[in-house]
């Protein structure tokens, strides 16, 4: 696999990743004890850590990555594992 291959695959799962860890850890200004700044919508985050979202997103990516890799490797799943579940359509040019 080429480097630029394997960059392109880790910016998808990155991305993937970044929004499902966007909603852990986040409070709300009500949750923190904290007052709304005039303007701030109710639902919105009391503080936001960037970094620590970036760094959860990379393992998780890398997690992702590795399995991805992995099976590309040793190709546990591949396309004829799912040959069960289809079954060609008849000709119909008989």
């Amino acid at each position: 696999m080429k480097l630029t291959t394997i960059a392109a695959i880790y910016f998808l799962f990155w991305f993937l990743s970044l929004f499902l860890v966007l909603p852990f850890g986040v409070r709300t200004s009500e949750e923190a004890g904290e007052e709304l700044v005039p303007g701030q919508v109710e639902s919105a985050p009391a503080h936001f850590n960037v970094w620590r979202t970036v760094w959860r997103t990379s393992l998780l990516a890398a997690a992702f990555f590795a399995l991805f890799y992995l099976n590309y490797t040793y190709e546990w799943v591949t396309v004829h594992s799912f040959d069960r579940f289809y079954s060609p359509p008849e000709s119909t040019l008989k």
